[in-house]
């Protein structure tokens, strides 16, 4: 039978070997040398991630924390800091000493967060410095196999057949995953009950459980369990269908125009970082995520690398924030 502690922990193993062999190489390539440890860092650096460990967020994390800590060179610690729809760990960087060495790695919740709370611990706009836009994965609306659901449109006619019976799971109230559910209960017209969770890999394992019938979470956790038949993907809210499930539908191949949700992964630090320190950490980010065996590693996890450096990910916070707010407003979502 599927063992779901120990395909976690395979998965977190998989994680540190590949990212460290991958990581050597990508070093060797790049020509860094260990004459750059004069200077920053001088000791090691703390990614904080705002969610539970075994997410989307920790796994492009712990890759890009790999990695960085070869190109620096320098060790980099990843920590997870998760709780209030991740704005316990936004929050804890946002007022952290800006020196470099403790930085932020988060999800969509950056620009979701501000409008779904009354009050939030950080202004999107005035309390970081970008750094780099690491990458996107769609979100997939997963079901458990047993349950009879082949598609979104039998989805839709359980949930009217009957409301009270389906519950979902999301990695936190306000995160895309969240927001997209939402809005396949507007446009499908049909009712089921949200069950957030801290994080993908909970709300992954209420699913497989049977907590939860239905689970909406960013792809990258979910992949290894849609491919072994853990789990069924009824469809994906990218742009595209996904390169390694091509039998997954868009919403927008079911006929949903303009049905794209995505999740993007942010590298930030605190606002006032030096500039040379927050240009550093983006060049060799970049570097890094253009390297072709980590853009594979990352794919094959769910990303699409975007590599986009600070003035990119500066314009997506700037354009992400008030759509956020938009389809908060229209779901009739109350700030908390």
């Amino acid at each position: 039978m599927f063992d779901r502690k120990s395909a976690f922990a395979s998965r977190r193993d998989i994680l540190r070997a590949s990212g460290c062999v991958i990581g050597a190489a990508v070093t060797a390539r790049l020509g860094i040398g260990r004459a750059e440890a004069a200077g920053y860092p001088e000791r090691p650096i703390k990614i904080i991630v705002p969610f539970a460990p075994a997410g989307p967020t920790d796994i492009m994390a712990r890759i890009l924390g790999q990695n960085l800590g070869l190109a620096l060179p320098g060790n980099v610690i990843v920590e997870n800091r998760s709780g209030a729809g991740g704005n316990i760990g936004i929050g804890y960087v946002a007022h952290a000493e800006p020196d470099g060495y403790t930085l932020l790695v988060s999800s969509s919740a950056y620009v979701v967060n501000p409008s779904l709370y009354a009050k939030v611990p950080y202004d999107p706009f005035k309390d970081f410095a970008p750094i780099a836009e690491l990458g996107t994965s769609p979100n997939a609306i997963l079901v458990d196999p047993k349950l009879g659901i082949d598609s979104i449109a039998d989805l839709i006619a359980r949930g009217k057949a009957k409301p009270d019976e389906l519950n979902y799971a999301s990695p936190g109230a306000g995160t895309t995953p969240h927001l997209s559910a939402e809005l396949l209960k507007i446009v499908g017209a049909f009712e089921m009950t949200h069950v957030p969770f801290s994080g993908a890999g909970p709300a992954i394992q209420a699913l497989l459980g049977g907590i939860t019938q239905v689970a909406v979470v960013a792809l990258p956790p979910a992949l290894s369990y849609i491919e072994s038949g853990a789990i069924k993907a009824l469809a994906v809210t990218g742009a595209h269908r996904w390169i390694d499930l091509p039998h997954v539908p868009t919403m927008v191949d079911l006929g949903y125009k303009d049905f794209i949700a995505e999740t993007f992964q942010a590298f930030l630090a605190p606002a006032k970082t030096a500039p040379d320190i927050v240009e550093r950490l983006s060049a060799k980010s970049l570097e890094i995520l253009k390297t072709p065996a980590i853009k594979d590693q990352l794919r094959i996890n769910g990303f699409e690398v975007i590599a986009n450096g600070r003035e990119g990910l500066r314009n997506r916070i700037e354009v992400e924030v008030p759509k956020w707010r938009d389809v908060i407003a229209k779901a009739g979502i109350k700030p908390v």
